[in-house]
């Protein structure tokens, strides 16, 4: 039985397939659970440096298996929601970079699994929507905070209110997404870029992803202050020592991680 979950490694990157085209990628229990699996033994992974989410076949995730779903109690709808809640922060929390490229629709869940990424590069065929209003139900896994931070509140309470999609470009203009490619160049370009910043300082790559998410909801002096003490602890890794030395000595930087 093919796996519903795919890991593949591209030198220090792991890409992450999502495999049920059958169902369109849709997200049961199962297969976020295994999804949950991955991303924990990801974080452990000293060898993986970045991570790429992306889907097998034309779509990226069409969202929650509405079959699964259907017949679900509201104590089961708890569970199911904590279920997908729970993947979207170990995403986030996984300590290294994680780029969502999104081969096609990416709805509900799907749009949900995307915002947990650090930022979403999209293809020209893509699409994404908040459809669940026409199911009678609200996202669940996060979508409706993680949207409105990401595009504003408006913009999130248009896109979830009406359950309508947007293409690729519409997303990029809202700031959705940060960059779209041709469909045969897009696994390519993202390969690429996550290989650019994978190529930077491991320790100054996370801290700096810990300190954007655990800063943006709070106020800014308090903020910057967070900022000012993971800068200072920079300056204690042979990270530091070897970035600035290259620099000063005009040469590639060859960090340690440590």
């Amino acid at each position: 039985m093919t796996r519903a979950v795919q890991v593949q490694h591209e030198g220090d990157i792991a890409l992450v397939r999502l495999n049920r085209p059958e169902a369109a990628n849709c997200l049961s229990g199962a297969m976020i659970q295994s999804l949950l699996e991955t991303f924990r033994k990801l974080k452990d992974d000293r060898e993986v440096k970045g991570v790429i989410i992306t889907g097998g076949g034309k779509f990226f995730c069409a969202g929650g298996d509405i079959g699964e779903m259907a017949a679900m109690s509201p104590m089961a709808a708890v569970e199911f929601a904590e279920l997908g809640q729970k993947l979207m922060f170990a995403i986030e929390r996984v300590g290294k970079p994680v780029l969502a490229v999104v081969n096609g629709h990416a709805l509900g869940g799907g749009l949900e699994l995307a915002l947990a990424c650090d930022f979403i590069v999209a293809s020209t065929a893509a699409f994404f929507a908040a459809p669940e209003i026409k199911l009678g139900i609200i996202p669940g896994f996060g979508g409706t905070q993680r949207l409105a931070r990401l595009v504003g509140k408006a913009k999130a309470k248009e896109l979830i209110f009406t359950g309508d999609s947007i293409n690729a470009a519409e997303a990029h203009a809202i700031g959705l997404v940060n960059r779209v490619y041709e469909p045969d160049q897009l696994l390519a370009q993202a390969l690429e870029l996550m290989q650019t910043i994978c190529s930077r300082g491991p320790l100054s790559l996370r801290m700096g992803k810990e300190i954007i998410d655990a800063g943006y909801d709070i106020d800014l002096a308090n903020a910057c202050l967070m900022e000012r003490d993971a800068f200072a602890l920079c300056f204690s890794t042979e990270d530091q020592k070897e970035g600035m030395g290259a620099f000063l000595e005009k040469r590639p930087a060859r960090f340690p991680g440590r």
